[in-house]
């Protein structure tokens, strides 16, 4: 926090803090929704990284250094990687909104040794307060509106007194301004990439046509279930960011369908449960009942919705069915520390 009081934008945070209008800054030198839309797309394409304005934002030289670092391939595993994971690990995802525009053409080059953890970042700053999120009212929600007149929507603040929700926009902004090179990655001969192309995309805060379109092509092709099941949850998560009634009754059939994979059955139970507050159906428990067992759970954990939702006693596709078919059971110890060891 030393180093961060000495950044430009400290002055903002200490400004809101006493008491400051957030919208007085709208637009500004320190709103990184604008300092994200104003990167032009030679600067983006060519890694002209000295054009984007790092330093306005907490921890941006680090930022820029690792992306630096990771398109280079000068030291990844050390400096360049996992950067962005933790700046926001850290609730500081503001810099990190300016990588994210570079993490993704890093994804999208073929040759590039790091682009499947390039990738697996790239969405992280688009998603806020959401280790061991679980519940029907919480898992897959984007919250990226103002509540009840509250000027920093439901996101509050960062750990360095900056608007969470101006950089979780920034980010979303970003991807979505990246739909057309992240479509592609939805068949690439690599799962991993795949699962993280459709988990990426679930984020992008407008033509939600378009990218529920995309998943669906996709999944008719799609033969990997771990990645149908991705899929599946990344339209849900579009979904409930744009209601879209067939969507809803498509999942409803989509987990009553015996010759589904079982992780593409479980899938559609979890996303229809998150798109409806309607009592849960007989036949939903029993299927999930039926299909939910240890070793499925343990290879669920390769799709980030489920490993975030996880915690130290349980897989996330354990946590999902108990908090939202048996809510009334009471969470296992040490539930909610996402670095404890599971035992």
């Amino acid at each position: 926090m030393g180093e961060w009081r000495t950044d430009p934008a400290f002055a903002m945070c200490r400004a809101l803090w006493d008491g400051v209008e957030l919208s007085s800054f709208a637009g500004g030198p320190f709103d990184v929704r604008t300092a994200v839309a104003a990167i032009p797309p030679e600067v983006k394409d060519e890694f002209l990284l000295d054009q984007v304005p790092w330093e306005h934002f907490p921890a941006g030289d680090r930022v820029r250094e690792a992306i630096h670092l990771l398109h280079t391939n000068d030291s990844p595993a050390r400096t360049g990687a996992g950067v962005v994971d933790g700046m926001c690990a850290s609730d500081m995802r503001a810099a990190a909104a300016l990588a994210v525009p570079f993490l993704i053409r890093i994804a999208a080059d073929a040759r590039h040794p790091y682009r499947a953890g390039a990738l697996s970042e790239a969405s992280t700053p688009a998603r806020a307060r959401y280790f061991g999120v679980a519940s029907r009212n919480e898992l897959l929600l984007h919250r990226a509106d103002t509540q009840d007149g509250d000027p920093y929507g439901d996101y509050g603040v960062e750990v360095t007194g900056y608007p969470a929700g101006w950089s979780v926009a920034a980010a979303r902004a970003a991807i979505t301004a990246d739909i057309a090179l992240l479509q592609p990655l939805l068949g690439d001969p690599d799962p991993s990439i795949r699962i993280h192309a459709a988990y990426t995309l679930a984020t992008a805060a407008d033509n939600d046509r378009a990218v529920r379109a995309s998943f669906q092509d996709r999944l008719a092709a799609e033969q990997d279930p771990a990645v149908s099941a991705a899929l599946v949850l990344a339209t849900a998560e579009v979904t409930r960011a744009h209601s879209h009634s067939p969507t809803l009754a498509w999942m409803r059939e989509l987990w009553r369908q015996q010759t589904q994979a079982p992780e593409v059955r479980l899938a559609a139970a979890i996303g229809w449960l998150c798109l409806t507050d309607e009592p849960v159906p007989d036949d939903l428990r029993a299927a999930v009942d039926d299909l939910a067992t240890d070793e499925r759970a343990q290879a669920m954990e390769d799709l980030p919705w489920m490993a975030i939702a996880s915690g130290s006693d349980e897989t996330g596709l354990q946590r999902c069915v108990r908090k939202m078919l048996h809510p009334d059971q009471p969470d296992p110890p040490d539930c909610d520390d996402p670095w404890a060891p599971r035992r």
